[in-house]
């Protein structure tokens, strides 16, 4: 990542795709302690910097009922459930249809964040990763304790191109939800 906060070649994800699912796979050097990490996956207070929804559940509980509410855009909330949780090394939940993972490796420099978002339908795929791109580029400047010097907005208009480019044009006929449309306009 640039100081400008402009991603380079390295910040992709990938696409993989399986017979039955499709998952995004996301890595991120941070420089940061896996616990603070951890707690910015964890926190509410934290989770508001870099994640579209607040989440009301029990996340270290598998199997505990979870509901995802959009904070800025008017989506019905989703339901989920929280699949396994090992502080603070994996963090693993159902987020509406997506299985959302979250695995974090201390390293010398700080953690190795690897995040994969897997769902069937790879038509969301070109429009799921730049979301995720935005999130993960949020969170990084979450944890270094200011403010990312771009909307989520912004930076999905910047990187979804790219990501059709990358996944092709299978990969990308569903747009954002219309509510997200509502609120920021047509991509």
């Amino acid at each position: 990542m640039t100081e400008t906060g402009l991603p380079n070649g390295e910040e992709y994800g990938v696409l993989e795709r399986g017979d039955d699912a499709v998952t995004l796979r996301f890595t991120r050097q941070l420089p940061h302690p896996p616990t603070k990490v951890w707690r910015a996956l964890t926190e509410e207070e934290h989770l508001a910097a870099w994640l579209p929804t607040t989440i009301e559940g029990d996340l270290t509980v598998a199997g505990a009922p979870l509901r995802f509410a959009f904070r800025h855009v008017p989506i019905a909330p989703m339901d989920g459930h929280a699949i396994s949780c090992d502080p603070p090394k994996v963090l693993e939940y159902l987020w509406g249809d997506e299985r959302l993972r979250f695995e974090l490796t201390a390293q010398e420099a700080g953690t190795l964040l690897v995040f994969t978002a897997s769902f069937t339908g790879i038509g969301k795929a070109a429009r799921d990763a730049a979301g995720w791109h935005a999130c993960l580029d949020e969170l990084r400047f979450g944890l270094d304790g200011r403010p990312a010097p771009f909307t989520t907005d912004e930076r999905w208009r910047l990187v979804h191109p790219e990501y059709v480019a990358r996944f092709g044009p299978d990969a990308a006929t569903e747009g954002p939800p219309q509510e997200w449309e509502d609120t920021y306009g047509s991509p």
